[in-house]
C-alpha cells in the first residue's frame, strides 16, 4: 500500500475531506446550509405583548395587542381576536422607529412619514425592549444577511424582560462551524504525521544502507520504494488543506467579531442611556428634595426662585391630597351614621326655627346695623350684575369650562400685578330649589362639608338671622402661604323681576370688610379680599298647576355664581390661573352634588 493509499484510508475512516471541495461537494454543502437556513427561518423570532396604541383624539390611548413576525408588525384588539386576523400591519422593511424624546414610554413607527403608528409601553424597561428588538432587526435586515435577526435569538417576552440566548442560531452555527474546522485539522495533523513518519523510514534506511552497502532497502511494512513524486503531490495537497482550513477558521472568527462588535455598540449605547436616565433620576430626586424640605428661597415672596410650573404643580399636588382626605372624612361620617330611610313628603315644607320667621330673607333685622347701608348697596350691585349676560357688557368674557350644564367665562384682569379676573357661572340642577342651594352655602355648620380648604370657620358678629360676620382661615398649600377673608354674608330673598316660569329666588352676597377687623388666628396668614354672589332661582314645569303636590323630580333650580378674588401675596399670575381653571368646576359641581344629596330624602323646602 503507497502513502497514496493510506491517505484516503484515514479520509474514509474519519469522515473528513483533505483537500478543497469539488463541485459537486460545494452543491452538496449548498444544499445543506440552505436547509440550515430553513431550520432558522422556522424559528423566526417572534415579540409579542400588550401596548397602548394612539387611536383618535376622541378615544386616545387604547390597549392593543402587537405581534412582531416575519418582518411585520401587526396589531390586535386583544389577544383572544390574534386568530382572527389582525386590524393592521406594518412592513418593518421601510420603517423608522423613534423613541419619544419627552415622553420616556412612547416610541413611533414610521413607514414614509405617512403611516404612523404611535405606541407607549407600561414601563421604560418595556420600551427600550421593544425598540432595540425593532431596530435590531432593522440592522439586520440591511445588511446581506437578512435573516441574521432569527439566527441571533428566540422568543422574546417582555413578562419577564429577559431575551433568551439558549437557541441563538447564529452563535449555535458558529461554534458549530469551528467544531468542523477543527476536526478537519486534526485529520490533516494525523495525515502530517503519517507521511512524516514514512519518510523518516526512508531516510533512515537509505543512511543504513550507506554504511553497509550490503542490504537491499527494505522500508518495513512490505514498502520497497517511494514515489516521491506522489508523495510531494500529496504533501503538498495536505498542507494546502490545513491552509485552507485555517483561512476558514479565521473568516469565521472575523464574522464572529463583527457579530460581537455589533453587540457590544448596542450594549454601550444601552449604557449611555442607562446613564443619562440615570443622571435624570438623580435630578428628579434633588427637585423632589427641595420640595420636600423647603427652604425660605422657595416660599412665596417677592424673592422666590421657584419656578411657575413647579409652583403649580406643587399647589395642584397639595390640593389632590386635601381633596382626598375630604372624600375619605365624609365616607367614614356617611358610615358612622345610623342609616335611616325618610319617606319623601310630596307637598310644600317650610323651614324651622330662625328660618322659619317671615322677616328672614328681608335684612329687616339687620337694618339697624352700621354695615346695613353697604350691605343693601352691594346686594343690588352684585345681583344687576348676574343678571347681565356675558355678552352685554362688551367687555371681553370668555369661556374656559363647558361641562353639560355648567358654563364658566372669565375676563383676565390685574390690579398692582395681583391677578384679579371676574368670573361668571351658570349651572342648573334638577331636585332642589333655590331657598335650599343658598341655604347650604349660607348655614356655616355645613361648609366643612363642601369646602375642602376650609381649616376654620369663626363667626365674628351674629348681625341677624339672615346676617353674618365670618373670619374664614384656609389651609395652607405650599408653596403658597397660608390664607383667611373676613368678610360678611346676606342671604336675601327676591321678589321683583323673576324670569319667566320662576316661582322664587333667593341670593347669598359675601363681600370682605374692614370692619371690626380682626387679625389672623396666628398672625401670618395673607388676607384675601372677595366679592362673591350666589343667585338661585326655582323652576317649575310648563304644565304645572298650582296647588298640586309637587315632588322633587318637579324641581329645577338655575344658578348663577359671580366672584371676584384678590388673592393678596405674590403667587404667579399663570400658577393662579390654572388652579383657578381646574378648582372652579370642581368646586361647583362638589357644592351643587352636596346640595342634591343632602335634601333628597327631606321636604321641600320654599
Amino acid at each position: 500500500m503507497d502513502l497514496v493509499t493510506t491517505n484516503r484510508a484515514m479520509t474514509a475512516t474519519t469522515g473528513e475531506s483533505t483537500s478543497p471541495p469539488s463541485s459537486n461537494e460545494a452543491a452538496a454543502g449548498s444544499q445543506s446550509d440552505a436547509s440550515e437556513e430553513e431550520e432558522y427561518l422556522d424559528n423566526s423570532i417572534e415579540l409579542r405583548g400588550y401596548l397602548s396604541k394612539w387611536t383618535n383624539y376622541i378615544y386616545g390611548w387604547q390597549p392593543r395587542y402587537i405581534v412582531l413576525k416575519d418582518g411585520t408588525l401587526s396589531y390586535y384588539k386583544s389577544e383572544s381576536e390574534s386568530d382572527f386576523g389582525c386590524r393592521g400591519a406594518i412592513s418593518l422593511t421601510k420603517a423608522t422607529i423613534k423613541a419619544h424624546e419627552s415622553d420616556e414610554l412612547r416610541f413611533d413607527v414610521v413607514v414614509n412619514n405617512l403611516n404612523n403608528w404611535c405606541l407607549r409601553a407600561e414601563t421604560s424597561e418595556d420600551r427600550m425592549h421593544w425598540v432595540e428588538v425593532l431596530q435590531l432587526y432593522k440592522e439586520d435586515t440591511g445588511s446581506t444577511d437578512t435573516t441574521s435577526l432569527r439566527r441571533h435569538g428566540s422568543t422574546m417576552s417582555l413578562q419577564s424582560n429577559t431575551i433568551s440566548l439558549t437557541s441563538g442560531g447564529s452563535l449555535k452555527k458558529t461554534q458549530r462551524n469551528l467544531r468542523e474546522k477543527v476536526g478537519e485539522l486534526e485529520t490533516f495533523k494525523d495525515i502530517l504525521f503519517g507521511q512524516i513518519e514514512t519518510l523518516q523510514r526512508y531516510f533512515d534506511a537509505c543512511s543504513e544502507l550507506n554504511k553497509s552497502n550490503a542490504q537491499p532497502l527494505d522500508l518495513g511494512d512490505g514498502l520497497k520504494c517511494i514515489d516521491f513524486k506522489g508523495e510531494s503531490i500529496t504533501f503538498r495537497a495536505t498542507t494546502s488543506g490545513v491552509l485552507t482550513t485555517l483561512q476558514h477558521c479565521l473568516e469565521i472568527i472575523a464574522e464572529s467579531d463583527e457579530s460581537w462588535k455589533r453587540k457590544l455598540e448596542r450594549e454601550i449605547d444601552k449604557r449611555r442611556r442607562s446613564e443619562e436616565q440615570n443622571k435624570r433620576s438623580k435630578d428628579e430626586i434633588e427637585r423632589l428634595k427641595r420640595l420636600s424640605y423647603p427652604g425660605p428661597d422657595f416660599e412665596e415672596g417677592p424673592h422666590s426662585t421657584l419656578p411657575e410650573d413647579e409652583f403649580f404643580d406643587a399647589v395642584e399636588t397639595g390640593l389632590d391630597k386635601i381633596e382626598e382626605d375630604m372624600q375619605l372624612r365624609f365616607k367614614l361620617k356617611l358610615q358612622s351614621q345610623i342609616s335611616q330611610t325618610l319617606v319623601n313628603v310630596p307637598h310644600e315644607a317650610v323651614a324651622e326655627g330662625e328660618e322659619a320667621r317671615e322677616e328672614f330673607g328681608t335684612g329687616a333685622e339687620a337694618k339697624c346695623h352700621a354695615l346695613w347701608p353697604e350691605i343693601d348697596r352691594v346686594c343690588k350691585e352684585q345681583l344687576h350684575y348676574a343678571r347681565e349676560g356675558v355678552g352685554q357688557d362688551g367687555n371681553g368674557w370668555q369661556i374656559f369650562a363647558d361641562e353639560g350644564e355648567i358654563k364658566m367665562y372669565k375676563r383676565e384682569e390685574e390690579v398692582n400685578g395681583l391677578v384679579m379676573d371676574p368670573l361668571k357661572a351658570y349651572h342648573s340642577v334638577q331636585g332642589v330649589t333655590a331657598r335650599e342651594m343658598c341655604h347650604y352655602f349660607f348655614m356655616p355648620e355645613f361648609r366643612n362639608d363642601w369646602e375642602t380648604t376650609l381649616e376654620d370657620c369663626t363667626i365674628l358678629e351674629k348681625i341677624s338671622a339672615d346676617t353674618l360676620l365670618f373670619l374664614q382661615t384656609h389651609k395652607r398649600i405650599w408653596p403658597a402661604s397660608q390664607r383667611d377673608a373676613q368678610f360678611w354674608s346676606h342671604m336675601r330673598k327676591i321678589t321683583d323681576n323673576l324670569e319667566p316660569g320662576a316661582r322664587d329666588m333667593w341670593v347669598v352676597c359675601n363681600n370682605s370688610t374692614e370692619y371690626s377687623k380682626q387679625e389672623s388666628k396666628n398672625g401670618k396668614c395673607v388676607r384675601i379680599f372677595l366679592t362673591v354672589i350666589l343667585s338661585c332661582q326655582t323652576h317649575l314645569p310648563d304644565d304645572y298647576v298650582k296647588g298640586q303636590p309637587l315632588n322633587r323630580n318637579d324641581l329645577t333650580c338655575k344658578i348663577t355664581y359671580c366672584s371676584v378674588v384678590n388673592p393678596g401675596g405674590w403667587a404667579p399670575a399663570s400658577a393662579l390661573r390654572a388652579v383657578y381653571k381646574r378648582e372652579y368646576p370642581k368646586f361647583l359641581k362638589r357644592f351643587t352634588g352636596y346640595v342634591i344629596d343632602q335634601c333628597k330624602d327631606k321636604p321641600i323646602m320654599f
